[in-house]
């Protein structure tokens, strides 16, 4: 299997997990809170993709998918264009409130051009350094494997929230 094989395959496996997470959600199911400081559906998956559309332009140096695309102004939400929900508050959080078919349609397409790089990793790649900011500085394979254990940490997240929210609406 070569490197970007294995990638492709990650980054797959954190798609289904996403769309297994937002798939037939109503906005008010995907924007419940189990708390009034809980993370609901729709931020942890914009949020997910977030650092992904963030880290893979970053890494490949191109632009993002979020601009470059004109996602930011399609959902509206009143951050700015580098905000990836790092360190939001819960009054930030709550300001999340998008359809499924928008949130999946970002996803999908920060997916998709996620996948046009991927599919060019050679192993060689792996070793090259992306961000100097941080000591030691981060290689393409740190910061891949960072971005998928991120993307499948949060979508697992989204998941149980989405258990959550079906339990409630069966009670």
């Amino acid at each position: 299997m070569r490197s970007a094989d294995l990638l492709l395959d990650a980054f797959g496996r954190v798609q289904e997990a996403v769309r297994g997470a937002v798939e037939g959600l109503s906005e008010d199911e995907l924007t419940l809170r189990i708390d009034e400081d809980a993370n609901s559906i729709a931020w942890l998956v914009w949020h997910l993709t977030r650092i992904q559309d963030d880290h893979i332009a970053g890494a490949f140096g191109t632009e993002q998918v979020w601009t470059s695309d004109g996602w930011k102004d399609r959902f509206g939400l009143p951050f700015g264009a580098r905000a990836t929900g790092y360190g939001h508050s819960s009054a930030q959080v709550a300001e999340v409130r998008v359809s499924a078919e928008l949130l999946l349609g970002y996803y999908d397409a920060v997916h998709a051009r996620s996948v046009e790089h991927l599919g060019t990793v050679t192993d060689a790649d792996l070793d090259r350094v992306v961000d100097d900011a941080w000591d030691p500085p981060v290689t393409l394979g740190v910061r891949l494997v960072s971005v998928v254990a991120e993307d499948n940490q949060h979508a697992g997240q989204a998941a149980y929230v989405r258990g959550v929210v079906e339990r409630r609406e069966r009670s």
